[in-house]
């Protein structure tokens, strides 16, 4: 009866430590009563053994064997064994949960409970931000090589801050920089501990499952992907940890929360094990390089604690490691390969340019294949033999073989026809080119402890060649190209107005725009090579990051350069140090294109031979100053580091040994600050030097500040007034803000300043009593005419104020398109203008009983008709209602007045020879709400 219906052995829970020993060649690990995939004992499977096969063909087996997994009998106690093993009975890891030292604080670190089909995932909590992390192998190895298949996604999901994507596709799909960036911190520090020979491709994923804004999920992602692989099966050396170092005044804090790396003048993160340093990565104000040393200090101690914490988790739940599954190349080799190609490697290497000599290597490595193999050949599905096996069957090729003829045998012998014998396998491809690659890497190490020179024939601290020269470009607001040695960056600078920002979507749900940023291009021709040409890879973001965040500290403030800036660089040539020639040339064509930089900044990549006592040193690690390609793939560490002459503004180091102690990053860090400035040095004799001033092609921005509660009066109803001044000056583009910025971005200057005196016409703050001259009629309607008295502010004219006279209709004097004087005579709460002309009039002289002349009095002159042509005319006079505007008196009644006055003086003949008789109305002030109007005549009636 199966155990298993499916046919494939379940794998119960491993109570037992994990075990980093080697078991031996082919050796299995029968003392495990849990055993992982592959080490399921041979007697158990009713298929041969593949290792079993091939040991009877004579090649024995090295360290790697595949056994197929199908049980035809399980006894009921093993059953009842393999079931009661885990919680419930399910075979799998009981859950297990531990807080471990986070800094200043605790994290929760929780495995089993979910993913438990995994081979190690871990859930990790820190305050109310949580990230799930998971580690997964194939079953089957992949093809060797020299590059450990490990893949890392990292995705921060918008649910874990209550929220969807605000495009319009709601599920998560392309892979945000940000998240890329921190995929490679977290495959930086793991690759270093995996151990080499291990082919089974690793998949780790990591998700943000909650984020709480206060607890960066970066730092917390890395710690448990370290913790997921130590309790996994997937073979490595140590845990590893990480961690992020700020500095808020003079005190270094582990692990800030969001809010505190706001005032941090250091953003250091570093990875480790428990005893070396894996990974450092950072920006900085002009850090000195001791200041960053004590960081790093620091930080390896918050590293050590959790280490230790995470090393008593993986003894109590962690499963043993796949060790049968490493598989090496046979060390005899290595032997061979340096014994064929020691001698032409050593001079091949010496070849200084890049393009000969990987050629050269290239012929050199087929040289090598086509010796191995004279006298057998290369099976892609081989397996390794030991060096006795190997010379053997090279020298039983000489010997004839003994072969039986026909007729020459008994009846009833086996009857074997003579065949032409094939060679037996010796090595596969990959391991001859393994070995190779680490044979050459072994010559130039050597070479260059020995000799003291490198392969283009530098001493350790020599800096490459250097030119550079500006104004490339001619269309291009700025452009620069450095080159040093075989690297070369094209920079270019494009300026820009708020549009032209890189808007950032982030968990945090805060709109963030980028006016910086900086974006890193390594074409496949920049090595001479022909490749796939699409999106930008993890390392262009990664390069493109480092290299903006080291220009970042030097550019101005918003405020003093207004422009959005964007840098490309291009790397038209490379031989190591790539994105250090982009900080390099960006700097160059940052001041081409007229950018007010704070000073200028250079950056340096650093090498390293740590073990010097295996090629004869005395032991010293030998640091390397602007290292090359192939002393970059061959050296033990890459630290690349950007500054001035006196600190430090971006830095990042991957380590490929363990080993790199604080003594040994301060060496490096002095070396690289005199590597700065002598690189800086030569930056200053750039020719043509940068021009430091604006292209005529650049865009032109003008800041103006305007009262903040005047800002809707230049948006307008629905945006209609900006975008009338917009289409009206030619500008590109006006941009408002709440606090009364306003930005002006044109292509002339004729167009910005008549849009800038628009605005500054459409937000000034009119004064009552200002007069205005020759100002146009834009429209009129029937109360009045608009009139504009500075361009885009228009005012009211009332009928009443347009002339001394009365007028029953505006358009019988004026027209559209007349120009006139005004007064402003009054601004009411909501900013409208009230004019009138009739105010700058001159003024008739009038005798002392003339009511025009009492202010408190409106004159309005009778629009009937006299009797006889030269009948006097007659006024009459009505009280100003107080608080009132003159145009609300009701003119119905004035005319009904004027009639009954007119009436009344024909009755009085007598007083009226010289002047009209006049009715006076007169405003007596009570202290109620209503008025009394008394009415008295000129004759004191």
């Amino acid at each position: 009866m199966l155990a298993n219906p499916s046919g494939v052995r379940s794998t119960a829970c491993y109570a037992q430590p994990s075990h980093f020993a080697f078991s031996g060649r082919c050796k299995l690990l029968s003392s495990f009563p849990n055993r992982p995939r592959f080490l399921s004992p041979k007697k158990t499977s009713k298929f041969c053994s593949l290792s079993l096969l091939l040991s009877r063909n004579g090649v024995r087996c090295n360290s790697f064997s595949v056994k197929a997994l199908v049980e035809p009998e399980v006894s009921e106690s093993v059953a009842a064994a393999a079931g009661g093993a885990g919680a419930g009975g399910s075979g799998l890891l009981p859950p297990v949960s531990v807080k471990i030292p986070f800094g200043d604080r605790e994290i929760l670190i929780e495995t089993g409970h979910i993913g438990r089909q995994a081979s190690g995932s871990v859930m990790a909590t820190d305050g109310e931000t949580i990230v799930y992390t998971s580690v997964c192998l194939s079953d089957v190895p992949s093809e060797p090589s020299d590059f450990f298949p490990l893949n890392v996604t990292y995705q921060e999901r918008f649910s874990a801050a209550g929220r969807t994507s605000g495009g319009f596709f709601k599920r998560e799909g392309k892979t945000k920089d940000n998240e890329v960036l921190i995929c490679r911190m977290i495959d930086r520090p793991l690759r270093p501990t995996m151990l080499k020979g291990f082919y089974h491709e690793t998949q780790l994923l990591s998700w943000v499952l909650s984020y709480d804004g206060l607890h960066c999920p970066d730092a917390l992602a890395v710690t448990a992907a370290g913790i997921a692989v130590a309790l996994s099966e997937v073979p490595h050396s140590e845990a590893i940890a990480g961690v992020r170092i700020g500095l808020l005044g003079d005190k270094f804090v582990v692990n800030p929360t969001t809010k505190e790396m706001e005032g941090s003048t250091l953003d250091l993160f570093l990875a480790g094990t428990d005893n070396a340093i894996l990974m450092i990565e950072g920006y900085c104000d002009f850090l000195p390089e001791e200041k960053l040393l004590e960081a790093v200090q620091v930080g390896q101690g918050a590293v050590r604690q959790i280490c230790s914490a995470v090393k008593a988790l993986v003894t109590k739940c962690g499963k043993p490691k796949m060790l049968d599954a490493i598989r090496l190349p046979p060390p005899e080799l290595y032997r061979l390969v340096e014994k064929i190609a020691g001698d032409e490697l050593h001079n091949v290497l010496q070849i200084k340019s890049k393009i000969p000599r990987r050629k050269a290597i290239s012929l050199l490595e087929e040289k090598v294949i086509n010796r191995l193999t004279d006298k057998g050949y290369i099976s892609i599905e081989g397996l390794s033999g030991s060096g006795e096996t190997i010379l053997d069957l090279i020298d039983e090729e000489d010997e004839d073989e003994e072969t039986v003829v026909d007729g020459e045998v008994d009846e009833g012998d086996v009857h074997i026809k003579p065949v032409s014998r094939k060679s037996t396998p010796l090595f596969t491809e990959v391991d001859v080119k393994l070995v190779f690659k680490e044979v050459s890497s072994k010559i130039l190490r050597r070479r260059i402890v020995e000799g003291g020179k490198r392969s283009d024939g530098r001493s350790p601290e020599d800096i490459r060649p250097i030119t550079s020269s500006c104004g490339l470009l001619p269309r291009a607001h700025g452009s620069a190209l450095f080159t040093r040695g075989e690297t070369q960056s094209l920079a270019v600078v494009t300026l820009g107005d708020k549009q032209m920002a890189q808007k950032l979507d982030n968990l945090a749900n805060v709109e963030e725009f980028k006016r910086f940023y900086l974006q890193y291009s390594f074409p496949p021709s920049s090595v001479g090579e022909v490749g796939r040409m699409g999106a930008p890879s993890r390392r262009e973001i990664g390069h493109g990051t480092l290299a903006e965040r080291a220009l970042e500290p030097i550019l101005p403030t918003e405020d003093a350069f207004p422009y959005t800036i964007r840098v490309e660089s291009t790397i038209t040539e490379s031989n190591g140090s790539s994105s250090m020639a982009s900080v390099c040339g960006g700097c160059l064509a940052l001041q081409d294109a007229g950018v007010p930089l704070k000073c200028s900044i250079a950056g340096i990549a650093m090498g390293l031979v740590l073990d010097t006592h295996e090629f004869g040193g005395d032991g010293t690690p030998l640091i390397l100053s602007d290292i090359t390609g192939a002393e970059d793939a061959s050296g033990d560490m890459d630290f690349k580091v950007a500054g001035n002459e006196d600190g430090i503004t971006a830095f990042q180091m991957d380590i490929k040994v363990e080993g790199i102690t604080l003594p040994v990053m301060r060496e490096a860090l002095l070396q690289a600050r005199d590597g700065r400035r002598r690189i800086l040095a030569e930056m200053m004799k750039c020719s043509p030097p940068p021009a430091k001033s604006l292209s005529k092609y650049a865009p032109l921005i003008h800041i103006m500040k305007v009262a903040p509660e005047k800002v809707n009066m230049i948006i307008g109803s629905g945006g209609k007034k900006v975008k009338s001044i917009i289409e009206e000056t030619g500008v590109e583009a006006i941009d408002t803000q709440d606090d009364g910025i306003v930005k002006i971005t044109a292509k002339d200057l004729s167009s910005l300043e008549k849009s800038k005196s628009i605005i500054s016409s459409l937000t000034m703050v009119p004064t009552v009593g200002d007069i205005y001259r020759n100002c146009e009629i834009k429209s009129i309607v029937p109360y009045g005419v608009f009139v504009e008295i500075v361009p885009g502010r228009e005012g009211l004219c009332h009928i009443s104020e347009l002339t001394s006279d009365w007028l029953a209709k505006a358009e019988d004097a004026f027209k559209v398109g007349d120009r006139v004087d005004v007064k402003l005579i009054e601004v009411n709460d909501k900013g409208q203008l009230r004019l009138s002309r009739r105010a700058l009039l001159p003024v008739p002289e009038a005798s002392p009983e003339d009511p025009s002349s009492n202010p408190d009095v409106v004159v309005i002159a009778d629009s009937g008709k006299a009797s006889d042509e030269g009948a006097p005319q007659k006024y009459v006079s009505v009280p100003k209602a107080e608080g009132l505007a003159e145009e609300k008196i009701d003119r119905a009644k004035v005319k009904s007045s004027a009639t009954k006055v007119a009436s009344s003086s024909k009755s009085n003949s007598a007083e009226t020879t010289l002047l009209p008789r006049k009715k006076v109305f007169k405003r007596v002030k009570k202290s109620g709400s209503k008025a009394v109007t008394g009415v008295s005549s000129n004759d004191g009636e």
